[in-house]
């Protein structure tokens, strides 16, 4: 994609996944678009300036502050893109206690280039869909390898989503014999013309086998059954060259900001 498309699908995403979010969970409250679920809770969009930033802020702060755990609160997340408004967004929050993640690259890629790529699993590797809490536990465990962070919640969300809502997202582990060695998630929004890539990480021992770019290709070709035109990715640092060259363009940089109670 060139310059221009990339910055009308910039446009795109920005008016449909975040100002234009649906759901059960979200909400649109004074110049922000928020989540509140128990697995998380953040502000996916802010319409702000010099003059209304500090004050959208400090309402969001009170506004999770004043929630329990089980209602998406106190903690939560801004997640922060480099063409927000006001450009100095970032140390404003920083300023009201939130603490920068580390950065991730917000990727777009064409669906139908990336169902047309080689399919033919690495040798050894097969393909479990997960379904149940079975296959939970071997997403949780090659989950666990590739990123060496337990995420105690992950488990339950997925089930969770698995059981009220299992056309909302596509789960797959990569198997070594009977033993897990890289997943990934796929998510679907109704009527988004993006699908959402998530979780894809390798066991370090499996790397540079072509095992990621099997599950991106997997995922596209479900995605392309159902029409939708983009994939979408968080890319951390090392998932990134693999992205671009598979065909994956840059949209921009996106940085979580937590702010804990």
């Amino acid at each position: 994609m060139d310059l221009d498309e990339l910055l009308k699908v910039r446009d795109h995403y920005d008016a449909e996944v975040r100002r234009g979010a649906q759901g059960p969970y979200v909400e649109r409250a004074g110049r922000v678009v928020r989540v509140s679920t128990p697995g998380w809770s953040g502000v996916l969009w802010s319409d702000l300036d010099e003059e209304t930033a500090d004050a959208e802020i400090a309402a969001q702060v009170a506004y999770f502050g004043a929630r329990g755990p089980e209602r998406g609160g106190p903690g939560f997340e801004w997640k922060l893109y480099a063409h927000d408004r006001p450009a100095d967004l970032g140390e404003r929050l920083r300023a009201a206690g939130f603490v920068p993640e580390p950065p991730e690259t917000l990727m777009v890629g064409r669906t139908a280039d990336m169902a047309r790529l080689p399919v033919e699993p690495p040798e050894g590797i097969s393909l479990l869909r997960v379904t149940d809490e079975a296959g939970a536990e071997l997403m949780m465990k090659a989950h666990d390898r590739a990123f060496g962070v337990a995420r105690p919640r992950l488990k339950e969300d997925v089930l969770a989503q698995l059981s009220e809502d299992p056309d909302s997202i596509e789960v797959v582990v990569a198997m070594a014999g009977d033993v897990p060695v890289s997943s990934a998630r796929m998510e679907f929004r109704p009527g988004s013309a993006f699908a959402g890539l998530w979780g894809g990480g390798t066991d370090p021992a499996w790397r540079g086998r072509g095992i990621y770019r099997l599950l991106v290709a997997h995922r596209a070709r479900i995605a392309a059954e159902r029409g939708i035109p983009y994939l979408q990715v968080d890319a951390m640092d090392d998932s990134r060259p693999i992205l671009e060259r598979l065909g994956f363009g840059v949209l921009g940089v996106t940085v979580p900001y937590i702010r804990q109670g």
